[in-house]
């Protein structure tokens, strides 16, 4: 069955010039992305030729400024690119996500001087990047981190293992966190690492129920040393920069599960439309019309939500809560939704010759990549109600 139906999503684009720019993402789409899809995700093969196209396409640096190659569109127009790609092929729009996530700390805490050196090729210059936060032991307690980083006259020599890295291993650039200082949030510093850093390795990638082309592994430093002109940032501002990056990055992961549950909605009803039982399509049982009917549902208030934070960001507003919220509902609504149309395509449903199982295999990932949903409901609460008390 046809994939990547999502782009006829409608939109409601905010200038010429978006709509211009989805007209070049559903090109690439339709002729780059859904026809690989299924054979390269069951093959285990990322699509690092595509996201070169991507890049020479302007379509790696969407959010960020024109002055170093940048697309500079709105956030709103930017998620809901994502959206599009993610609903192809969610390893081709999770890693545009991450990437941009790796972009975040230069762009918005490094020198002009950085900024100019080192922006223009990983916005557009075919460069691909990946976000060094989590450890084994400390995911969602990130503030405890243990990876170091000690002064070297004018150089940091890195130490530690970093885990859960998306493009981890092919990557061309790392923005690392690593302490510097004291325990606690406090004593992190953030760095941008080469890919080729000499003492850089990766670990075989993991073995995931789901996004089998997007590779993620464990990342080894052992004693890579790095100029402090790679520093970003002051020294222990890493967390707030990590923090920050983190607010954007949940709005993108929303964004792909919006697509995910999308594309399994359109399987979902185009199935229904054909498949035939007792004489009649099976859309004209009651029970699975309402259960398409809360599937659309949801999507559509998965979409609201998502759209009303980025505009906030776009307003120059805060949406931290926002940000958490939307990460909250869209994952939650992928799960439900794409369980939902496995449960419409019945025995077809759970096999691999039908999209659905594969995109309810990585609507989980969803739930737990940048802040576990369990973390998203202790932010929230503490915008609503303040910090816990000890």
């Amino acid at each position: 069955m046809p994939e990547g139906s999502a782009q006829l999503v409608e939109r409601h684009l905010p200038t010429e010039e978006a709509r211009d720019l989805f007209a070049l993402v559903r090109e690439l789409v339709k002729g780059e992305i859904v026809p690989r899809a299924a054979e390269e995700e069951e093959a285990g093969r990322f699509p690092r030729e595509l996201f070169t196209l991507l890049s020479e396409s302007g379509l790696l640096g969407l959010a960020y400024d024109s002055e170093f190659g940048g697309g500079e569109q709105p956030y709103e127009v930017y998620l809901q690119v994502l959206e599009e790609l993610a609903a192809a092929r969610l390893t081709v729009g999770l890693g545009v996500s991450v990437h941009s996530l790796a972009c975040h700390g230069l762009a918005g805490y490094g020198t002009k001087e950085q900024q100019t050196e080192h922006l223009p090729d990983m916005l557009g210059g075919g460069l691909l990047g990946a976000y060094c936060l989590s450890e084994p032991s400390s995911g969602s307690d990130a503030a405890s981190l243990r990876t170091k980083a000690v002064r070297d006259g004018d150089e940091w020599i890195i130490t530690g293992t970093k885990a859960w890295i998306t493009h981890g291993g092919i990557a061309d650039f790392y923005t690392v966190l690593a302490r510097t200082g004291g325990e606690g949030a406090h004593g992190v510093t953030a760095f941008l690492v080469p890919g080729d850093a000499e003492g850089l390795t990766a670990a075989a990638p993991e073995k995931k129920m789901g996004m089998k082309g997007s590779p993620t592994a464990q990342l080894h430093f052992d004693g890579v040393r790095v100029p402090d002109a790679r520093r970003i940032g002051d020294e222990g501002q890493g967390f707030a920069i990590a923090l920050s990056a983190l607010d954007s990055g949940r709005l993108g992961i929303a964004a792909c599960a919006i697509g995910v549950a999308q594309a399994a909605l359109d399987e979902a009803l185009t199935y229904a439309t054909e498949r035939r039982q007792f004489g009649r399509p099976i859309a004209d049982f009651q029970g699975l019309r309402f259960m398409l009917a809360d599937m659309a549902t949801q999507i559509e208030a998965g979409r609201a939500l998502y759209l009303s934070a980025a505009r906030l960001r776009d307003a120059g507003r805060p949406f931290s809560k926002q940000a958490a919220m939307a990460k909250l509902l869209c994952t939650d609504t992928a799960m439900k939704v794409t369980t939902d149309a496995v449960q419409v395509l019945g025995g077809y449903g759970y096999t691999a010759d039908f999209a659905v199982e594969r995109y309810m295999r990585e609507a989980k990932v969803l739930q737990i990549v940048e802040g576990t949903n369990q973390i998203q409901r202790m932010v929230i609460a503490r915008h609503l109600a303040g910090p816990e008390t000890r």
